[in-house]
């Protein structure tokens, strides 16, 4: 239940003690996963681990949708999947199993300590190992769509404005 691999440790055919090893979230990935769910964001975890893993991963990050023991191959399919519920998903990933899922989605996060496959593949590239990236690149863009569609609206106001002067609408 606590996601993690048990090593015996046997000398002479008895064992000696047991040795748990577990994956681990990185340390600011808590944190992240809150900003992204305070921003209408719904994280879901994709992974090639097992499921007792993953879960127990994704109950320290609180994420509730677990998507877990897939291939490589299959990663891209899972996110397809997910777009065909009609949303647009950011994948982010730093392996060469990755590739293939940052390719499919509507925006690939690369990890810049992961693989060039994975920064090949993928839109954005993250220079860090930090997930915090994740947070400021989604608030980089939505900034910069704003400024696009104010900047189109005032573009269609001038010229829907200064046109017919330029016509000669004022010219007597």
């Amino acid at each position: 239940k606590q996601g993690k691999t048990p090593i015996f440790v046997a000398a002479n055919r008895t064992v000696q003690g047991i040795v748990a090893v577990a994956d681990t979230a990185r340390p600011e990935a808590e944190e992240v996963m809150r900003s992204l769910r305070a921003q209408g964001l719904e994280p879901v975890m994709l992974t090639g681990d097992n499921l007792h893993t993953a879960k127990a991963i994704a109950r320290q990050l609180n994420i509730d949708r677990v998507v877990a023991e897939v291939l490589p191959t299959d990663k891209a399919n899972k996110v397809k999947e997910i777009q065909q519920e009609g949303k647009a998903v950011a994948m982010v990933g730093d392996g060469i199993n990755d590739a293939p899922a940052l390719a499919q989605a509507n925006v690939g996060i690369a990890i810049g300590t992961g693989t060039d496959a994975a920064m090949e593949a993928a839109e954005i590239t993250l220079v860090t190992g930090d997930l915090s990236g994740v947070v400021v690149a989604i608030a980089l863009s939505k900034a910069t769509m704003r400024t696009i569609r104010q900047n189109l609206f005032w573009a269609f106001v001038y010229n829907g404005a200064l046109i017919p002067v330029a016509a000669g609408v004022l010219y007597p």
